[in-house]
């Protein structure tokens, strides 16, 4: 694609960055075959070729945006989807995080949506507050009709059917080696995660301690900022970063880590990007340190050669969440460790397609992600599983508004074939309905 920056625009790095990714872009319009929203609203303003032409017009002439094209690119799921369709490698996650960034900075959103979005900001990527939250969205529930707009609808179906009990495991500390000693791990133990489903942590550290790793939780490492990095709110979610840059710095300089492990992959995009995030940063050096030892679960568990299961007898209906095959291009491992540990594993026709979670999309824009979302579930329960498995607390939320199928995370299942307790969405009960131990 031609540009036409001014030598002083791209003197700003952020710039000469969208400059790049723009002119890797030929026009090809492949991505249009993998773009979820261009499938459902069949504009080509809602595909990844009509929002980059959008994006390239409002940076090139830093033109203040109109609301046409802030509708076309917030109803961009950033699923990365076309990223891995490119054949030009066009870098389509930077260049839209980057337009979000300009809006925020450039456009004024009507008084529903910045009360909206300043509400999100404040309460998801904080345990506590959306704890809190989820506990009021419950007593809300009942009066759901009343809710002149679908948004809040949305936050109020949120919530889960019980609410579980906060885990002493996400607290700062640190969990000894339960084989012989092989790595020191840290574990992100996430923002919404600790509020929504704190089996997973549980079943985390329980895992990789009886595979001889020693997990720290590290002090200060909180949300990872991808939740207000996608809204654009780039001071609070670099703010949020570069806590966790400090706090894993701190665990790498001290007693050593040899990798910082990540069990909800829309984190894992994040946290693995954190060098691009702050290239041009005091902190740039110990972002690249941090990006380079963080890795899924999946990624450490392949190399801690998990053990051979027997067959269970059990088909796994295993959804792919966006973040993790094309934020991270991690595709075979989840499927290949579940495999390993005695499931049979199923994957739904077009495996590449968001399930309409995406961060808080699900929240902003209802319509389309619950449209994502039953297409999505028809397509898993074609696959007649006993139970649905993913990597992504969002998409577990998202599918598991949909369907009765139990849903579990994959750490959950390898946990349990390994020795771990049997994932309570298998028994019968939502997350957190057993007693929660002190793992230490």
């Amino acid at each position: 694609m031609q540009t036409s920056f001014t030598p002083e625009q791209l003197a700003d790095p952020a710039l000469a960055r969208a400059n790049q990714i723009l002119r890797a872009c030929v026009h090809c319009g492949f991505c249009t075959a993998t773009c979820p929203t261009y499938q459902i609203l069949g504009d080509e303003l809602d595909s990844p070729r009509g929002r980059i032409y959008l994006i390239k017009d409002m940076l090139e002439n830093q033109r203040i945006p109109d609301a046409s094209t802030v509708a076309h690119i917030d109803r961009c799921l950033s699923c990365l989807a076309c990223m891995t369709t490119c054949p030009s490698g066009v870098h389509y996650m930077h260049l839209v995080d980057q337009a979000r960034a300009y809006i925020e900075g450039h456009y004024r959103r009507p008084l529903t949506d910045r009360a909206l979005r300043w509400l999100l900001a404040r309460i998801l990527p904080y345990p506590g507050r959306f704890r809190l939250a989820l506990m009021a969205a419950r007593i809300g529930r009942p009066f759901r009709r009343l809710m002149p707009d679908a948004r809040l609808r949305a936050m109020l179906d949120m919530a889960p059917r019980r609410i579980p009990k906060v885990s002493p495991n996400d607290k700062p500390q640190s969990f000894a080696p339960r084989a012989a000693p092989r790595m020191r791990v840290a574990l992100m133990t996430g923002c919404a995660q600790q509020a929504l489903n704190t089996d997973i942590n549980d079943a985390t550290i329980r895992l990789l301690t009886r595979l001889g790793c020693e997990v720290v939780v590290a002090s200060g490492a909180g949300c990872c900022g991808a939740l207000t990095h996608h809204m654009g709110k780039t001071g609070e979610s670099h703010a949020a970063a570069a806590r966790n840059i400090r706090a894993w710095c701190a665990e790498i300089d001290g007693a050593g880590l040899d990798a910082i492990v990540i069990n909800t992959s829309g984190c894992g995009t994040t946290v693995k990007d954190y060098g691009h995030m702050f290239a041009h940063d005091p902190l740039a050096g110990d972002a690249a340190r941090v990006a380079a030892l963080a890795v899924d679960v999946t990624e450490i568990l392949s190399r801690l050669d998990l053990p051979q299961g027997e067959a269970r007898g059990l088909t796994v209906g295993y959804h792919a969440a966006c973040s993790l095959q094309h934020g991270q291009e991690i595709k075979a491992l989840p499927k290949d460790l579940l495999r390993r540990a005695g499931f049979d594993v199923l994957e739904p026709v077009d495996p590449h397609l968001c399930c309409g979670s995406a961060g808080t999309y699900n929240l902003m824009q209802p319509a389309i992600s619950g449209q994502l979302r039953d297409r999505k579930v028809r397509t898993l329960e074609a696959l007649k599983p006993d139970l649905i498995a993913a990597g992504n607390i969002g998409c577990m939320m998202q599918i598991g508004g949909g369907t009765g199928l139990p849903v579990v995370h994959t750490v959950e299942l390898l946990d349990w074939a390994t020795g771990g307790p049997k994932p309570p969405a298998l028994i019968g009960g939502p997350a957190g309905t057993q007693p929660v131990p002190m793992l230490r």
